[in-house]
């Protein structure tokens, strides 16, 4: 694996995974109406998501794929209830913010969880990874040590990306001082959320 392809793999992930998609706006939902502290370990589940289906396009599991698809299915589809549930616990959320008070945190597993369901029922992360990736790097005679370098580069691109959303919500949430804003902020997450929902399971 050189360089070149390394680097050509680098832009091409930065541009699909930089472009606002299902797995982003959750992770940009979830940051503006519950912040910023407990969002860890669903980052960590997105990028053991990508991963996988990293791994399966390295390793030629396609066929795999195919073979359990009704897993997958199910995956899908547990992640769409579990998002809908969001949104409706944020469209239900108080209208105020109280100075100095925080929300409770969610439990870590519940989150990873959702980041992983979120993650693996993407069809637009399936799709880079299983379709677009050959495309992009040759895969023959693909190594340990290649597949090292191609996960590295992921995490690295992933959370610069990731980082920077989650910067950017943190900041809008900043703003969010007064019942108006606080109201607004959870219909649009939980708008966002819905739409995040509708768009993983119709596809």
């Amino acid at each position: 694996m050189d360089l070149a392809s390394l680097a050509l793999f680098a832009t091409a992930l930065f541009l699909a995974a930089g472009s606002p998609g299902p797995s982003i706006a959750a992770l940009v939902s979830r940051v503006i109406t519950r912040g910023h502290r407990d969002v860890l370990p669903f980052l960590a589940a997105m990028w053991i998501g990508e991963a996988i289906w990293l791994s399966c396009a390295v390793w030629g599991m396609s066929a795999l794929i195919e073979t359990f698809q009704p897993a997958f299915v199910v995956i899908k589809w547990l992640g769409v209830a579990y998002l809908l549930f969001l949104a409706w616990k944020m469209w239900t959320s108080p209208d105020h913010i109280e100075s100095g008070v925080e929300l409770p945190k969610t439990p870590p597993l519940q989150m990873f969880l959702s980041g992983l369901a979120v993650t693996l029922g993407n069809p637009k992360i399936m799709l880079f990874y299983v379709a677009l990736l050959p495309t992009i790097i040759s895969l023959k005679g693909m190594t340990l040590g290649s597949w090292g370098s191609l996960v590295a580069v992921m995490i690295a691109v992933l959370l610069t990306i990731d980082l920077i959303w989650v910067f950017a919500a943190s900041q809008a949430r900043r703003l969010l001082r007064n019942a108006k804003a606080v109201r607004l902020a959870h219909r649009i997450g939980a708008g966002m959320m819905t739409g995040t929902a509708a768009a993983i399971a119709t596809r």
